[in-house]
């Protein structure tokens, strides 16, 4: 069974949540840009969780079938980025996440309810 994008960044939510990853949000982008449907942003606290948390996305996204395409970040791990296509997970550092705050630049993005 083929898992929508929406259903694949919940899977990556949990993942995610797994390796106590907080303030996990779930942005649908699909109506902004061509570039994927689905953002999954999360923070962690260490550079080691940071780690963690993106290994742990990347195997279970794995085990149902879907393949990261690209990644970026893993060497400082402050701010990684797993492309899978239509979803792209961004793992961050507090102060990084701050700075970058994706949120409020994809603001007219749609939350997606996730409770961990």
């Amino acid at each position: 069974m083929e898992r929508t994008a929406n259903q694949l960044a919940t899977e990556a939510a949990n993942a995610a949540a797994d390796k106590k990853a907080k303030d996990i949000k779930i942005l649908d982008i699909s109506g902004l840009t061509p570039i994927a449907d689905c953002f999954v942003i999360c923070s962690a606290n260490s550079s080691t969780q940071v780690d963690a948390v993106a290994r742990a996305v990347e195997e279970k996204l794995a085990s149902l079938g879907v393949s990261c395409k690209a990644r970026e970040g893993l060497t400082e791990a402050r701010w990684v980025l797993l492309d899978f296509g239509d979803l792209v997970v961004h793992v961050f550092r507090p102060e990084e996440r701050e700075f970058y705050n994706l949120e409020r630049l994809w603001g007219d993005a749609v939350e997606v309810p996730f409770e961990a």
